[in-house]
């Protein structure tokens, strides 16, 4: 609970503290200390960063009318600023899914100020903590502490009427619980701090300098217009955006493990849900709905009745009570696998890909078509970066929580009641490497029913469509494979790797570990699980549609009644869908103009079909 709470509060003070000494480090030998590319960027901005902030903040308490965000930019030291700014930047660019290192400004600046708040918050309920436990201790041994606090009373009624609201607001300020900044307030904070990370952090350029030419500084982020551009179908807006320099960029796939990551999976049982705002994180301010500074929905759910909202609270509960750990033996694998260069079991490639050479040609049909397939390679370069630093966010998670018994994943809701981790990055409800490499931190014995669900999932997460057929199936499909199951296991990177090709790789890998290590044991029904089983509904909406209506077609096409097989709507819609296709494509073209169109389709739409059970129907008839 002491780590928890560390964590917690003092997370951004260690990052201040490790660059004051760093800065001490390098006075005292007159060198810069060997650090990591990003880590020494985070170092050259700092100090200006923190003076920046340090003199707007003596300019705003010497101004007679402050700006909007005054106030808030006061709450912090400069330092402590300094750091959130530059680690939520760096960690919103990382997370941006274009590629190219850019993030909106309005999300960069609400996001920024939201953190600012977050961390004013924590320290004042510290604070605040120590003060009521200390004041406790006190009014146990001096009764005449309550006629302190009715002088302290009198006290601010007569500032007030004297006009010092300056003084009388710190006397209140002290007393009462701290309200939200609501999202303009945070957009305005935020706005005014990434200014100052603009005219503060610079890069310096590694090309080819003469001793007598000056350094080639330059700023590492920019304040772009986006024109107005047509992306899969959909017109986005012009829109500003702060984009860093490609020097920054070079350095992303690096950074995760030194960017400060906030709601990292805690290490004791969250708090339980009592309200809006009360559970969850310890310190760290958790809200039970996501609202995205949506004031009518925060306003919703903060007017329901606490006993109205208590099933819900305890299903929150429920899901942040359960104990996870990092699955080791998957977690080494994938670290292997990361180290040779990615590109297999569904791992981004390391590797760009290169682009095309410029063809010895003048013709301009040419030379267009080699300009197309340029942009073409650079745009999936810049997906390629985008998803290989999210790899690297994702693993640097699983390496901090490796050696942890256990953690926890405080959850909240959606707008529509669906519930979440708070943690973004490494979840359970994350892609197949997430899911691949956690696993349930308290083991069960697997019994009977469990090892043939074992076996059931196994398949599953091989795919291909395997989870289309009949459980026994299945489990005739896992005997058949028991030789390729155990080599997996065993030999995982340098073996036959039969786990490579599934549709879920890493969950298949770690069935394929966990079912070895049963079937090796002296008794496989005894042997202890920690795999979670996937099983999900299928068209939960569709499923209700049917029950409410009694329709027992319809429940059987979404498994709602028992089967052979798991049903698939989809592809009975499209055999349908095929069907009726085929019929137009036969008519008289004279009499019906769809016919041309009919046959066009036919093809496709029986070619996308043969695709759906092309697999199912030739491992069937093998069986």
């Amino acid at each position: 609970r002491q780590r928890q709470v560390k964590a917690e509060t003092e997370a951004w003070a260690r990052a201040a503290e490790e660059y004051r000494q760093l800065e001490r480090e390098m006075l005292d030998r007159h060198l810069a200390p060997q650090l990591p590319y990003v880590k020494s960027l985070f170092l050259g901005w700092f100090e200006p960063l923190r003076d920046a902030v340090a003199r707007d903040q003596d300019v705003q308490r010497r101004k007679r009318v402050k700006h909007v965000y005054a106030k808030y930019l006061l709450l912090l030291p400069a330092e402590k600023v300094a750091v959130i700014v530059m680690h939520k930047m760096m960690g919103l660019l990382m997370s941006s899914k274009d590629g190219c290192g850019s993030v909106r400004v309005v999300q960069a600046a609400h996001s920024i100020g939201e953190a600012v708040e977050r961390e004013y918050k924590v320290q004042a309920f510290f604070q605040k903590t120590r003060r009521k436990t200390r004041s406790k201790t006190e009014s146990e041994n001096d009764p005449g502490l309550d006629k302190e606090q009715a002088k302290c009373r009198k006290l601010v009624k007569s500032l007030v009427r004297r006009r010092k609201l300056t003084e009388a607001q710190k006397l209140v300020q002290q007393e009462i619980e701290l309200e939200e900044w609501g999202t303009e307030a945070q957009v305005k904070l935020g706005t005014r701090l990434i200014e100052l990370l603009l005219d503060s952090a610079f890069v310096q350029s590694p090309a080819d300098q003469t001793p007598d030419s000056s350094p080639d500084f330059r700023p590492a982020f920019k304040h772009v217009l986006r024109k107005p551009i047509v992306e899969n179908g959909r017109l986005k807006k012009k829109h500003f955006v702060i984009e860093c320099d490609p020097l920054v960029h070079e350095g992303f796939e690096s950074t995760a493990r030194h960017v400060e990551i906030p709601y990292l999976p805690m290490l004791v049982p969250p708090t339980k849900w009592k309200g809006y705002d009360k559970g969850g994180h310890l310190f760290l301010p958790s809200y039970v709905m996501r609202t995205h500074g949506v004031k009518d929905q925060k306003e919703a759910i903060k007017s329901v009745p606490r006993k109205q909202l208590r099933k819900v609270f305890e299903a929150l509960d429920i899901l942040g009570g359960t104990k996870w750990r990092v699955n080791r033996r998957v977690h080494d694998v994938v670290e292997t696998i990361w180290s040779r260069g990615g590109g297999i079991a569904g791992l981004v490639d390391k590797g760009n890909i290169p682009l095309p050479e410029q063809p010895e040609t003048e013709d301009p049909d040419e030379i267009q078509k080699w300009k197309w397939s340029v942009k073409k390679t650079k745009k999936a370069n810049r997906e390629l970066h985008a998803e290989r630093c999210d790899t690297e966010l994702k693993l640097s998670v699983a390496r901090k929580m490796r050696e942890e018994d256990g953690f926890y994943y405080p959850h909240n809701l959606d707008f529509r009641g669906r519930a979440y981790p708070m943690h973004p990055h490494l979840s359970h409800l994350g892609s197949d490497l997430c899911r691949g490499v956690l696993e349930y931190a308290e083991g069960r014995p697997l019994g009977k029913s469990g090892l043939r669900w074992l076996k059931i999932h196994l398949a599953n997460k091989y795919g291909g469509g395997i989870e289309k057929l009949s459980h026994e199936s299945k489990l005739t499909f896992v005997e058949d494979h028991l030789p390729d199951i155990f080599d997996s296991a065993a030999n995982p990177v340098d073996g036959n790797c039969w786990w490579i090709n599934a549709e879920d790789p890493f969950q298949c890998l770690a069935a394929c570990m966990d079912l070895s290590n049963a079937l090796e044991s002296s008794s496989p029904h005894g042997a202890v699980s920690h795999l979670p089983i996937h099983q999900d509904g299928s068209c939960n909406g569709l499923q209700h549609y049917a029950a409410l209506g009694r329709d027992y077609m319809g429940a059987a096409a979404v498994n709602l009644v028992p089967g052979e097989k798991p049903a698939d709507i989809y592809s009975e819609i499209a055999a349908r869908v095929l069907d009726v296709v085929r019929e137009d494509s036969m008519k008289d073209p004279a009499t019906d103009p769809s016919v041309p169109l009919a046959k066009v389709l036919v093809d496709e739409l029986r070619t996308w079909t043969l695709v759906a059970y092309r697999w199912i129907g030739s491992w069937s008839s093998r069986q």
